[in-house]
């Protein structure tokens, strides 16, 4: 793995890092259940490094329910209190609250629009956009779209939304493919098929 050039997760003890890089961050997401899971954890990675994140990922799946939507929506108060006390999660008490109060908004979106999936998505009018840039320095941290759509999930009443954790959102789940030039990915990619 670590002879090939990428955005990020080389170096020794980073192979679980370079994974996600290969095989997740950029790629096209369009299932439900998986917008949910790297919405919660994008939220939860605010003010932290993404690699602190994916190291607890398993946590946050085991205690918010393999991350579905229905069944966080309806956790309790005391079911929040005992996952902070669990260290294999960020215990930051609004960022584990903002997990529950967002599957009730992501809950009203799927209602609204038959999936959370079309409403994100309708945003990039299903196409979505490849950026250019030659090094990570490049890569803008918010952008227009993330502004519109962190403005629009905050009216809904979602936390942890800002534009800067959008941006993050939208090139994890494949909105945005901000892939370095020089990125094995980029290099090896001919025609993307959505």
């Amino acid at each position: 793995m670590s002879e090939r050039v990428r955005c990020f997760g080389n170096g020794k003890g980073k192979e679980f890092y370079a994974k996600y890089h290969d095989k997740e961050w950029g790629v096209p997401v369009f299932d439900d259940r998986h917008l949910f899971e790297m919405l919660t954890l994008e939220g939860a990675q605010a003010g932290l490094s993404w690699e602190t994140i994916l190291k607890r990922r398993d946590g946050y799946k085991k205690l918010f329910h393999d991350f579905n939507v229905e069944k966080v929506a309806k956790m309790s108060d005391m079911d929040l209190e005992a996952i902070l006390k669990d260290p294999s999660v960020i215990r930051n008490r609004l960022k584990i609250f903002s997990v529950r109060q967002n599957a009730k908004v992501f809950l009203e979106i799927q209602k609204e629009f038959g999936s959370f999936s079309k409403y994100l998505w309708g945003f990039v009018d299903n196409q979505r956009i490849i950026n250019h840039w030659k090094s990570l320095s490049d890569i803008p941290t918010r952008s227009p779209l993330s502004d519109k759509i962190s403005k629009d999930l905050k009216k809904r009443g979602m936390k942890f939304v800002g534009t800067t954790i959008i941006y993050a959102y939208l090139q994890a789940v494949g909105l945005v493919d901000d892939h370095i030039l020089s990125c094995h990915i980029r290099q090896n990619e001919h025609v993307l098929k959505d």
